[in-house]
């Protein structure tokens, strides 16, 4: 094992997770409104996707990131289901536990996981790692390095998100209205359709 490669690879992996972006901005608003404890499931999906699809796409190369219809497919449709991210966020209320509106309950571990399949900064994050660091292959298990890939970006995910979401229970405790709450709801929403202009522009 090539530590330098390994330490290498954990630095792009913290900060390409840890900056602003599609998941922490919705760990975040989760945090807010719901606290770190039901948010939990959220984190899980979210970092069993990410570790899922860095070891598929790292196992496989990168033919599956460099095809232009591949990546348009995936765009739109992160682009899609963000926007409606942003709507499920702003129209969120807080600590809801027993309500019957699917807006004010916090997104599952099956929704975090599979919002990474169509999650555009995630596939960034993906060729440019296999692009990056992909040539480690060469001088080893293919497969190995996949896996190593995989658990490095799941700790990275897991670290980022769960420090988004204490930003987000830490923020909630000076929010003393709910219409305050709600402000700071479409923030986020706001937040995160802006972080599709990257996408868009590319």
């Amino acid at each position: 094992m090539d530590w330098d490669w390994v330490a290498a690879v954990s630095v792009f992996a913290l900060a390409m997770a840890g900056t602003p972006g599609p998941n922490n901005m919705m760990v975040t608003a989760s945090g807010a409104n719901h606290g770190f404890r039901r948010t939990l499931p959220l984190i899980s999906g979210i970092t069993i996707g990410v570790a899922v699809i860095m070891l598929v796409v790292a196992g496989a190369g990168s033919p599956l990131v460099a095809d232009p219809r591949a990546r348009a497919v995936v765009k739109w449709a992160g682009v899609l289901y963000l926007l409606w991210l942003a709507w499920r966020i702003g129209n969120t209320s807080p600590n809801t536990a027993g309500a019957t509106d699917p807006a004010s309950h916090p997104l599952t571990l099956a929704q975090g996981a599979l919002f990474q399949l169509v999650n555009p900064k995630l596939w960034a994050m993906v060729a440019g790692a296999v692009a990056v660091y992909g040539g480690a292959a060469e001088k080893g298990n293919p497969f190995g390095i996949a896996a190593v890939f995989a658990i490095l970006f799941g700790i990275a995910t897991f670290a980022s998100t769960a420090a988004w979401t204490l930003v987000g229970v830490g923020t909630a405790r000076f929010i003393r209205s709910e219409r305050a709450m709600r402000l700071f709801n479409w923030t986020l929403a706001a937040l995160l359709v802006l972080s599709l202009a990257p996408v868009l522009v590319e």
